[in-house]
């Protein structure tokens, strides 16, 4: 039986489904090779390589059954939260499919980050790819891609990955300094994302006029289309834990 030349993202790997020999390809009757089905997913997720998709230390315990999100879901403030989050990761693919996201707005320590990782989460447990930012950091890595060395990302490349990752999750939307770079950036990315219907979870701590203002109307606008509006109320959880 002639050997199939392995591609990258297939190198020192076995079939994650035990049907292929690794390759991404099965080989049938006179040789004629065909895919496997975990060849797609295994090329996307060398596609997205280079993107953030790692739950920071802090959320990688996050679950419906441990604090802040069960306590959350004992409290009348952000109970509704929790099950409008609990009902989307529960129709994740269909979700995902329709390019429907979460928007979840609120003051500091509300439990914003928490739900939203809870998300990306499940969303990679599912071995979707998922691209995850503090707003910051996303505009710090788009800068860097400007001097990219060979072998590394230039812009076109890392816009794409941001664009075509099956969920794009910004966290503390809204936090960096308004400059007509940032607007622009932003802008591109969502509308990007809303004409291809994929779907993004943002947090942000400003309500609706503070972000017009601060990311600019037509960005708040489509994020409006394409999200799923949770409001978190209640005061700083954080500080209540170390009361605690």
């Amino acid at each position: 039986m002639p050997a199939i030349a392995r591609s990258e993202p297939f190198k020192d790997q076995v079939c994650p489904l035990g049907i292929c020999d690794g390759s991404g390809w099965i080989l049938g009757p006179e040789d004629v090779a065909r895919p496997c089905d975990c060849r797609e997913e295994r090329l996307n997720r060398g596609h997205n390589r280079g993107i953030s998709s790692v739950i920071p230390a802090r959320y990688r315990g996050v679950s419906f059954d441990r604090p802040p999100v069960s306590d959350m879901a004992r409290d009348l403030e952000t109970v509704r939260a929790v099950n409008h989050v609990r009902d989307y990761v529960g129709n994740l693919d269909a979700k995902l499919a329709e390019g429907r996201g979460l928007w979840l707005s609120g003051g500091t320590g509300t439990g914003k980050t928490s739900l939203a990782m809870l998300v990306s989460k499940r969303a990679l447990e599912a071995g979707r790819s998922v691209a995850i930012y503090s707003l910051p950091k996303l505009l710090a890595r788009i800068r860097s891609s400007y001097d990219s060395q060979p072998g590394g990302d230039s812009y076109v490349a890392l816009f794409d990955k941001l664009t075509s990752a099956d969920l794009l999750h910004i966290d503390d939307l809204g936090t960096e300094k308004r400059t007509d770079w940032v607007l622009e950036q932003l802008y591109a990315l969502v509308n990007e994302r809303y004409e291809t219907e994929r779907a993004m979870v943002v947090t942000t701590n400003l309500g609706l006029e503070e972000l017009e203002k601060q990311i600019g109307a037509r960005t708040v606008s489509r994020l409006g289309q394409m999200c799923d509006l949770i409001d978190l109320e209640g005061q700083d959880r954080r500080w209540d834990h170390q009361a605690a």
